[in-house]
């Protein structure tokens, strides 16, 4: 792990508001990407997922697009969290299971007030009560796991991202933390995207290709890919039910996702995630990428059973048998 801050804090501040506004394939005006060699719209690059968007808008937020006078805002309170994190100590002298609060990189800003942009209220749909059953479920009752838990009893309490076994799809393409990049790289018949928190991959064909049989199935699912005009339109089956976000996919579980390149440094992203026995209606999600040929790619040394968890449970046992709780500070 390892961070790419820059010391000063105004970078956030003179960051301009025309990389933070939002666009819509559909409302854009006619951009003609690069071609590939073999004739293929160009997406390659890394586009690393760096705005905090929301999953849904917030209660208090009434629009889907900020003003440039919010944003300017936004900007000036991120350029402070900034640079108190970098000059706070460690979190020493408290139990948790997280880092410090200097370890993390901060998201960008953005006009964008919700990664939902279908239903356009922004919230997410309701899940169906066979779904609501399933989570409920998980844990004796409790639910499923989290990714900070309020209890450190077992590994179960927490999620599959804490357990270094995935973030979900295709929550892998978003923001996180920190180690937030997407790298495309293509070939000739293939599509190739890298995500590096919980390096995950994935391979796909679009040279017209099946899915694969329905009882393969992986957290990634099975991705299959093919180009409108200059789109690039992946639809992926096969899902595990942990990916989900939100609930547990079926085997009805389906995710269409679209690339557009917009400008030379920008890619408009979208996911229509359907799935009729776990959410009462499918949903959209958008992300605003922006090219960053700066950044680089490195190893996610995480693996299920890493010193976090082992840590995390030794811990919790030292404090009950000192007569102490366990509950997680946040």
């Amino acid at each position: 792990m390892r961070h790419r801050f820059v010391t000063v804090a105004a970078v956030f501040v003179a960051f301009s508001l025309s990389m933070v506004g939002q666009t819509s394939p559909a409302n854009s005006k006619t951009y003609a990407p690069p071609k590939t060699p073999w004739g293929d719209p160009d997406l390659q690059g890394n586009w690393p997922a760096q705005f905090n968007i929301p999953r849904e808008r917030p209660a208090n937020v009434k629009e889907n697009i900020l003003s440039d006078d919010e944003v300017a805002q936004r900007q000036a309170q991120t350029a402070k969290q900034f640079e108190a994190r970098q000059q706070s100590p460690a979190n020493t002298g408290r139990v948790g299971i997280g880092p410090p609060s200097n370890f993390s990189e901060i998201g960008k800003p953005h006009k964008q007030t919700s990664l939902v942009v279908d239903p356009p209220d922004g919230k997410m749909p309701p899940l169906t009560p066979q779904a609501r059953a399933i989570l409920q479920a998980e844990r004796g009752g409790l639910g499923p796991g989290q990714h900070f838990p309020d209890k450190v009893d077992s590994w179960v309490d927490f999620d599959y991202y804490s357990r270094c076994i995935t973030r979900g799809f295709p929550s892998t393409m978003l923001y996180t933390l920190y180690d937030y990049g997407n790298e495309i790289i293509q070939a000739p018949g293939y599509v190739v995207i890298r995500s590096e928190m919980v390096h995950e991959q994935r391979v796909i064909p679009t040279d017209g290709r099946s899915h694969i049989g329905k009882d393969i199935k992986t957290y990634m699912g099975n991705s299959v890919g093919h180009w409108e005009g200059n789109t690039l339109v992946v639809e992926t089956t096969n899902l595990r039910p942990e990916s989900a976000s939100g609930g547990r996919y079926t085997d009805a579980a389906k995710v269409t996702e679209r690339f557009t390149r917009t400008a030379p440094d920008e890619l408009i992203w979208e996911a229509t995630i359907s799935d009729p026995n776990v959410w009462t209606k499918p949903y959209t999600l958008r992300y605003p990428f922006k090219l960053d040929p700066e950044y680089k790619i490195y190893e996610y040394a995480c693996h299920e059973g890493n010193y976090m968890m082992f840590d995390a449970l030794q811990g919790a046992r030292d404090l009950e048998a000192q007569g102490l709780g366990t509950k997680v500070e946040r």
